[in-house]
Order: structure tokens, then C-alpha cells, then sequence
């Protein structure tokens, strides 16, 4: 979204997922690199305002509407109701936490909240051009209210309450009570670094200075001032046309969440991502707001393999071949990253200073990088009591290329783990789903293939259509063996598919860590918004990812909403917390239609009762299961809160508590003794050609031996390999 609450890119339940104790810092930041970020800026030249094109406005706009109805799986009616909801969104987009706008603000926009279908309809954009010129006032207004308040040292004396919830406030009456909530904003924002620094000081090992109160609240206002100013440097940096893409899109996402605009250059971003492969340099990067920074070389990519660009080397400039270099410090790191990538085989120029202050240029040819952490990779795990080897494959997305070259599939791979796994004799699989959000419906069907005869995977419906039966076709059964599928809440789409169509027909235990899986059963597909003109000039419009499918298990039964609820269920920290398709704004219903017959013979699950029961057991009688509930609890209480005092000691006193509380689970997940994780014969010798392969395979290996819930599903596991062993005897 274009604007937003905070000055990050991340939710509150992104924030929940990395910090054990929660509160809620508003800024915070991710390292965004090369091979995993969503550029927003880099299709347009960084500092450069566009001009309004209203032809190619109302052409894109009359192209989504048109693709909407004519493609969308529950088309509907442009009217008053749409318009409302459309003008819902689009404020909860811009100014959910209602930080920038007042209530006289929304007397102006109110008289549009029904008109915006027929705008939409005519093409025009009276609305959005108002709440941009309202939100530009807003953001000079709000600069110069924190500035002010951080200019100055700030009272904690007062027995103020900071509400973080924007959902809980009312738009602002005045001028006056919104800049108040700017003055608890800041001073929330500044007193919980203190905080942070005063508790650090406050421990035996703290080695640095120590200061005062008086001098740490001076340090932290400019630090917060810093933060801000960035955050705002990039608001009003922002063009027309990523101000347009999030109306746009709250126009589309009123169908439904997964439907979306996508410019040329995020339909780019979009595919990277889906592929698993870039064609660029392989290099990370993380920028502090004036320098871009080298964090990390990809082994294997064009930079490795030039070898002159190292990790802490600053990028300075940017040249494309002979071209003259870019001077890009101060630049936005999406803006940087967008002038380093470019198709295979182009030559990039990048001036950059070394560690040792000398400056250096260096050419190299752009090329396929593949990221290696994205892709499926596997281990062999046992116990000290039971040697028997498992096989173990993660499987982060279901990813798939999509273009001529077709480099990576992710059904493909998961063969090839299958058979190096085969090989070293393993007497069962583990799947692992956990938070995979889905991808290529091909894959998902071809993999499940892997594991069955032949038959229907997936039934997909269309509107007004009956019902295509994606089926695995191929006889063949590479795998017959024991089959585990790990899956949580973050489990959607292709991965729900892959679960529930192992689970409907007992081909595999479904294993979760949740009471269901995200709840996604829709299919979206690409449709070039080109196709709806025939007027060059304007083009290219981009995409628009419509959902024109719902999908249903191979019962008839769907996942919508309900998702794939798990055979046998393990405690997590995040059980409690509410997320999945159920949490969006206007999702798609769930719903049923007929069954296909279905069969298998390849393995068939001994005793279900059996293993749940023999699970439940060891859940119970494990001290780490049970100090995870407790943490579950927690932080379920801590996610709830919206409101903190301000007050100096009111502050410490509530800080302590909840660290106290965190200090609990600071230790909970350790290395289990017994629980031994190590790497397939076949990897070591890739693994062992470059030593940052061998750091993060070491740490992949230390992070699995700590996965209590993997640690139970090998168990789980082994009980099915013995009760099959008995099974034989009889």
C-alpha cells in the first residue's frame, strides 16, 4: 500500500512471528536484497514526479472493470454498494492507524463514497485526486508536528495512554487532537528506545557507556526524527502512479484479496518470486537510508563468479554498459536494485567503495541467479533409539517457471530429492508445508502424482462452468513408502491442495500446527490489460492477477475459509492467533459441490487412532510442548493490547513485566540430544564448494535440531514404520 500507519513494510503479525517479547515498535526494518524484495519504486526514475495521462488512466480503469466482469469467478454490480466499499478500503489503505487525516478531511471525501462506480464507469478520478492532494497536506502538516515535538525534550510525567489500533479511534475532530495523537505517538516512540537502552545498561554484561536518562531521551528524539524524516522522504517521493496502483487495487480487492494490478515491473517481481530465479548480478543488498550496501554474494551467481564484489563494499554509482554511471547514493534501495538487474548476458558497471576507502569499478555480465534458499532441499533424520534414516524435504513455495527456458519446477525437484533419498535407503518421508503460501497448480498436481497411481488431484470450477478434474495421469508410483505432510497456518493455496488431496485419500498423515491451514481455495490467472485497447501509445498497462477459480478437494468439500484441518495437531506459539484467508476483506465464501471417485493402493495408513493417540501421549509428557502452550497464551494476551502508558515509571514497570514474561521462553526451543539431522551424501559435495554454502547449511542444520514439532513428527513417523513392520508379520 501507499500509505501506511507505520514506516515499514511489515504487519503487526509479521512483527508477532519474529519477536518473542511483543510490544509494538511502529519502525522497524527488513534487509532487502537483489533475490527476495518487492521493488515498489524501480519502474519509475527515482526523484521524478509523473504527470496525470487521464486517456491511459481511464483506459486502465475501464480494462479492469472489463476484465473483472468478463473473467472474475463472482463478478458483480457497479453500484452505490460497490462504491462504498471501495472508499472503505482504499481510506483503510491510506490511513488505517488515522494518523494523517481529520474528520473535516473526511467531510470532504464523504460525498464521493457513493459516486466512485460511476467514476470508475466514466473513467475520471475526482475522488482520488482530492485524497491525494488531502494526503500531500497531511503528510507537511504531520512532518512538521514530530518534528516539533522531537525538537524539544519531552515530559514522561503525565499519565498518558498511547492507543496503537487505528481501528479503535475515531477520526480526529480537529487539527488539535490529531496532532495530540502525533505527540503520544512520538513519545511512545521515543520512550520505548530509551527503555531499550536503560534496560541494556541495567545488565551485568554491559560493557559501553552508561547514561543518564536525560541524555539517552536526547540521543533517542534524534534517532526517532532520523527514522521519520526517511519514512516521510519516501511518502512524498512517491509518484502518481504508485498512488494509483493502491486505488486501483482497492477497486479490485472489493471481489476479493488475492486479485490484484500489477505494473509491468511488479508483474516482473511477481514471476522472480514464482520462479525462484533472477536474472541479475547475485548479490543482497541492504541500504540505511543513504548507502547500499553489500551484505552478501549468491554462490554460483555472476558476481561470485567475476569475484571483485564483496560483502561491505558500497555501491556508489550505477552504469548500464558504456552508459554514463549513475550516482545513486541517497537513492532508495528498490530504485538501486532496479538499475543493477537486466536481462541475461547485459553488462552492469558498478562503482563502488571498498572497506579500505579506495574506489573501485567493476563490470559484471548479468545472468539466471538462482536462490537457492527458495528451493526444495532435504535431510536425513533419525534418533539414538532409532536409527532407521527418514527422508526430510522443505518445500518453502510451490514454485514453478513459467517462461520458454522453463529453468525450475518444484514438482521436478521434489522428484529428485525423492530419489537421492531412495538412495540412501530411507523407510519414510516428511513432507514439510509449513507457512508455504502455494504457487504453480501444475506443480501441486504433478507432485501429488508422485505418491499415488493416477487419479484426481483437485476438481477446479469456473463460474456458470462445471467442474475440471486436474488427475495425475501417470501410473507410475515413485514413492510408496510411509508419507508425513507437515503444514501450519501459513500452509495456503497449492500447499492446502497437496494436503488435503494426500489426506482424502489416506495417503499420508497430515501433521499441523494449527487447528487449520491459511483457508485459500481460489485460482487467479494473469490477463494483459493491452488485450482491452488497441491504442499504442498508452501501453503497456500492465496486469491484472484475476481470480477466476475456486478449487475443491477431490470430496467436493472446499478449503475456502476452513482450510485443511490436520489428522493430529501439535502445540505452536502461534496457535491462538487469528490470521488466514478468514482475516481478509472480502474473501470468497466456502462452499461444496459432488465428489470423484477416487483410489489408491500405493500405501494405506495402518492405525490413524493409533499414532494420534501414541502422539498425544508424548505432547503431553513433553515439558518444551507444554512451555510452548504457556507462550502461545502469551502472546495471544500481548497481541490483544492496543494501549500503553506513557508515563516514565508506568512504562518500565509494564516493559519489565512483559520481560519477565519473555524471559521465561527465552531458552525454551534447544538442540534435542537425541534428535539427529544431517545431510544427504549426494548435497555435501555442493554444500562443501563455498563457505557461505557451509554457514548457512550449518545453521539450517543447528535451527532443525531445535524444531520440537519436526523432532514429534519423526516420531510420529517411526510409530507408522512399526506398526507397518508389525502389520507384515501378521
Amino acid at each position: 500500500m501507499m500509505y501506511s500507519s507505520r514506516p515499514s513494510g511489515h504487519s503487526d503479525a509479521d512483527q508477532i512471528f519474529t519477536d518473542m517479547k511483543w510490544k509494538p515498535s511502529l519502525l522497524f526494518f527488513s534487509f532487502l536484497g537483489i533475490a527476495g524484495i518487492v521493488f515498489f519504486l524501480n519502474r519509475f526514475t527515482p526523484f521524478q514526479q509523473t504527470d496525470p495521462n487521464p486517456q491511459k488512466e481511464a483506459k486502465l480503469v475501464h480494462a479492469i472493470l472489463f476484465g473483472l466482469d468478463r473473467y472474475h469467478y463472482q463478478p458483480r454490480a457497479i453500484d452505490d454498494e460497490f462504491s462504498q466499499q471501495v472508499y472503505d478500503l482504499y481510506l483503510e489503505n491510506i490511513d488505517g492507524g488515522k494518523r494523517f487525516f481529520t474528520q473535516a478531511d473526511m467531510d470532504k471525501l464523504h460525498g464521493y463514497s457513493t459516486q466512485l462506480d460511476d467514476q470508475a464507469k466514466a473513467g475520471t478520478f475526482e475522488f482520488f485526486n482530492l485524497s491525494v492532494d488531502l494526503m500531500q497536506q497531511a503528510l507537511d502538516k504531520t512532518q512538521g508536528w514530530y518534528r516539533e515535538v522531537l525538537a524539544k525534550p519531552i515530559d514522561f510525567s503525565k499519565d498518558d495512554v498511547f492507543e496503537s489500533d487505528g481501528k479503535k479511534l475515531k477520526w480526529a475532530g480537529t487539527d488539535a487532537e490529531l496532532r495530540s495523537r502525533w505527540e503520544k505517538w512520538m513519545k511512545y516512540e521515543v520512550l520505548t528506545r530509551i527503555n531499550d537502552e536503560m534496560t541494556m545498561q541495567a545488565k551485568p554484561e554491559f560493557e559501553g557507556e552508561k547514561k543518564s536518562f536525560e541524555a539517552l531521551e536526547a540521543e533517542m528524539r534524534q534517532k526517532v526524527v532520523d527514522v521519520y524524516d526517511r519514512w516521510f522522504k519516501r511518502l512524498q517521493r512517491a509518484d502518481r502512479n504508485r498512488r494509483l496502483e493502491v486505488y486501483l487495487n482497492s477497486i479490485i480487492n472489493v471481489y476479493d484479496p488475492h486479485s490484484g494490478y500489477f505494473s509491468p515491473q511488479d508483474k516482473a517481481d511477481f514471476d522472480f518470486r514464482m520462479s525462484g530465479k533472477l536474472e541479475g548480478i547475485g548479490a543482497r543488498l541492504q541500504s540505511d537510508g543513504e548507502k547500499t550496501t553489500v551484505t552478501e554474494i549468491v554462490p554460483g551467481g555472476p558476481a561470485w563468479k567475476q569475484g571483485e564484489l564483496e560483502p561491505k563494499d558500497v555501491i556508489m554509482k550505477v552504469a548500464q554498459g558504456n552508459d554514463e554511471p549513475l550516482d545513486v547514493m541517497g537513492w532508495e534501495i528498490d530504485d538501486v536494485v532496479a538499475k543493477i538487474r537486466g536481462s541475461k548476458g547485459t553488462v552492469v558497471k558498478l562503482t563502488v567503495q571498498k572497506t579500505d576507502a579506495s574506489v573501485k569499478v567493476i563490470s559484471i555480465v548479468r545472468d539466471i541467479v538462482i536462490t537457492e534458499e527458495a528451493l526444495a532441499k532435504s535431510l536425513i533424520l533419525s534418533t539414538e533409539d532409532a536409527p532407521d534414516k527418514v527422508g526430510y524435504i522443505y518445500l518453502p513455495k510451490f514454485y514453478a517457471d513459467f517462461t520458454p527456458q522453463g529453468v525450475t519446477s518444484c514438482a521436478d525437484d521434489v522428484a529428485k530429492e525423492i530419489e537421492k533419498l531412495k538412495r540412501e535407503q530411507v523407510k519414510g518421508i516428511i513432507l514439510d508445508l509449513r507457512n508455504n503460501g502455494g504457487g504453480s497448480l501444475r506443480d501441486v498436481v504433478r507432485m501429488s502424482g508422485l505418491f499415488i497411481e493416477q487419479g484426481p488431484i483437485v476438481q477446479v470450477k469456473s463460474r456458470d462452468r462445471h467442474p475440471d478434474i486436474n488427475a495425475d495421469s501417470d501410473p507410475r508410483v515413485q514413492y510408496a513408502g510411509p508419507l508425513v505432510i507437515m503444514v501450519n497456518g501459513g500452509s495456503a493455496s497449492a500447499s492446502e491442495i497437496m494436503a488435503a488431496a494426500m489426506q482424502d485419500y489416506g495417503r499420508a498423515v497430515i501433521v499441523g500446527t494449527n487447528p487449520e491451514t491459511y483457508g485459500k481455495a481460489t485460482v487467479q490467472r494473469f490477463w494483459d490489460l493491452d488485450m482491452a485497447t488497441n491504442d499504442e501509445s498508452i501501453k503497456p498497462l500492465g496486469e491484472m492477477k484475476v481470480t477466476i477459480q475456486k478449487f475443491y478437494r477431490v470430496t467436493g468439500k472446499s478449503t475456502q475459509l476452513d482450510g485443511v484441518k490436520p489428522d493430529i495437531t501439535l502445540p505452536d506459539s502461534y496457535s491462538y492467533l487469528e490470521f488466514g484467508e478468514r482475516e481478509n476483506s472480502y474473501p470468497l465464501t466456502a462452499s461444496n459441490i459432488a465428489a470423484v471417485p477416487f483410489t489408491q493402493d500405493a500405501y494405506h495408513i495402518a492405525d490413524l487412532d493409533q499414532l494420534k493417540a501414541n502422539s498425544a501421549g508424548r505432547v503431553v509428557e513433553n515439558a518444551t510442548f507444554r512451555k510452548i502452550e504457556e507462550n502461545a497464551k502469551r502472546l495471544k494476551r500481548q497481541r490483544d493490547m492496543t494501549q500503553f502508558p506513557l508515563q516514565q515509571e508506568a512504562f518500565q514497570k509494564w516493559d519489565k513485566k512483559m520481560e519477565d514474561e519473555a524471559s521465561q521462553f527465552d531458552k525454551m526451543l534447544q538442540p534435542i540430544d537425541a534428535f539427529l539431522v544431517g545431510n544427504l551424501a549426494a548435497d555435501l559435495p555442493h554444500i562443501q564448494s563455498d563457505t557461505s554454502r557451509i554457514a548457512r547449511n550449518d545453521n539450517w542444520l543447528n535451527e532443525r535440531k531445535k524444531d520440537v514439532q519436526l523432532y514429534e513428527t519423526l516420531r510420529i513417523m517411526q510409530d507408522m514404520i512399526r506398526i507397518d513392520a508389525l502389520a507384515m508379520k501378521k
